[in-house]
């Protein structure tokens, strides 16, 4: 980074200290920025409104706006005049200037940086499997009850026979745990792969979309060691991957203003594979970043 100050640190990891007003502007330009993506979502919380696709990446991931708002520099930098991060989690400082402190993070988050070192990389290392389509949303709903459609308020495009057929007429071959396990009971035989939690790093491969969306749920729940900058671009991809996600899944979302994607038919098919190549492309990008952080934090603490 091109603004430091001259400021030491006895902090051995510290390779770079921030003067306090550059930071600053740093975080809130980050908190200003988050603000501007997260606007609609904290609108329709206090008015008790939901939306099927924008609402995913709080909601299933668990992470609130106001945590994406906060900035962190991540590993070797230091924070002139950041005395009150000395009550933040995984902080320390050290003559006036705050830094993460890498070994109390990992004992409290070691063997989720082993997980997710082991996951990057072999999801870097693989070739993408673009033939799914997105019918992992189909598969959720494929025979179900009212009451089990995930997303029962918006109509089903081709209808419940016609969504039926779609499944029965395609091979499903999800690899992903976290959409399988949604699917209903009648789909999940038909799945090629039986994917599990225990098997997550031998079969996420970069094609598919969920894996794409969780780089930035790997970067979030490795904040601080995490910059900021680095979780949220993988939260605007993840943005762009749910509205593909959601526009080839079998709702009719055009009153959202949601161009259906019908990959029901050989030129919906060709559209999301070329999307989904894009996509899949810029993760690994993300993907190589985020290793390039954890890879030289060390194994896990006993601890």
């Amino acid at each position: 980074m091109a603004h430091t100050s001259a400021v030491h640190t006895t902090d051995p990891v510290t390779s770079t200290v921030l003067e306090e007003h550059v930071w600053r502007a740093l975080a809130e330009a980050h908190a200003d920025r988050v603000e501007e993506l997260t606007a609609d979502r904290v609108a329709r919380r206090r008015r008790g409104l939901t939306h099927p696709v924008e609402d995913f990446l709080f909601d299933y991931y668990g992470h609130r706006p106001a945590q994406l708002a906060r900035w962190h520099p991540g590993v070797g930098v230091g924070l002139a005049g950041g005395d009150e991060r000395s009550g933040w989690t995984a902080y320390r400082v050290v003559d006036g200037v705050a830094v993460v402190d890498v070994a109390r993070f990992l004992e409290r988050r070691g063997a989720a940086v082993d997980f997710v070192r082991a996951l990057l990389t072999a999801t870097l290392d693989r070739p993408g499997r673009f033939g799914c389509f997105g019918l992992h949303e189909w598969a959720m709903v494929y025979r179900a009850s009212e009451d089990e459609v995930r997303h029962s308020g918006w109509p089903l495009r081709l209808g419940r026979a016609g969504t039926d057929a779609v499944v029965e007429s395609h091979t499903l071959a999800c690899s992903h745990f976290d959409a399988a396990r949604f699917f209903t009971t009648d789909a999940r035989p038909r799945n090629v792969l039986s994917p599990t939690r225990q098997d997550q790093v031998a079969l996420e491969q970069p094609g598919c979309l969920h894996a794409g969306m969780d780089v930035y749920k790997w970067c979030f729940k490795l904040a601080p060691v995490v910059p900021s900058d680095l979780t949220l671009e993988a939260f605007e991809l993840a943005r762009e991957i749910r509205e593909l996600d959601m526009r080839a899944a079998p709702y009719d979302l055009t009153e959202l203003g949601y161009r259906p994607l019908p990959i029901e038919t050989p030129e919906g098919k060709a559209e999301y594979a070329a999307t989904q190549r894009g996509f899949s492309g810029r993760a690994q990008a993300l993907r190589g970043r985020l290793l390039e952080v954890v890879r030289p934090l060390g194994p896990s603490s006993p601890g």
